[in-house]
């Protein structure tokens, strides 16, 4: 019995250990604007939407990266090279993205939240691409 209760408290510490820390950056747009200037963010991309007064921190709305992409039908490849049925039909895809920019009294960026976003199955998704300087694929 005392072995169970070592082992359980063992493993209670080492997910303890697990949390995430505030350092620790999950996406393009986070490692590549937390810390800057926001007049640099809002100078490239436009002035936000709006803002609310949070403390002694300002959180920002902002909405851009207005962009139209055709995709084009997918077909199968037959055996002798050619095109066989569709697989997946022509469309058009409608992109933006919509972030919250949280900035201390010093118009620094403390943290960035991707509010709205178009993600995909493989690949960043527009926001990342975006803003981030994430590579499409």
């Amino acid at each position: 019995m005392n072995f169970r209760m070592m082992t359980v408290a063992g493993l209670a510490l080492v997910l303890a250990g697990c949390t995430t820390t505030t350092g620790v950056t999950r996406n393009a747009v986070e490692a590549r604007w937390l810390g800057q200037p926001a007049g640099t963010f809002f100078a490239q991309y436009g002035p936000p939407i709006s803002d609310v007064e949070a403390g002694s921190d300002t959180i920002y709305s902002w909405k851009g990266g207005y962009k139209t992409r055709k995709i084009p039908a997918e077909y199968e490849k037959t055996a002798d090279g050619k095109r066989g049925k569709r697989i997946s039909a022509a469309r058009t895809e409608y992109l933006s993205c919509a972030v919250q920019l949280t900035v201390s009294s010093d118009y620094v960026i403390r943290s960035i939240r991707i509010a709205g976003d178009r993600k995909r199955a493989n690949g960043p998704s527009w926001c990342e691409e975006f803003l981030g300087g994430a590579k499409a694929e």
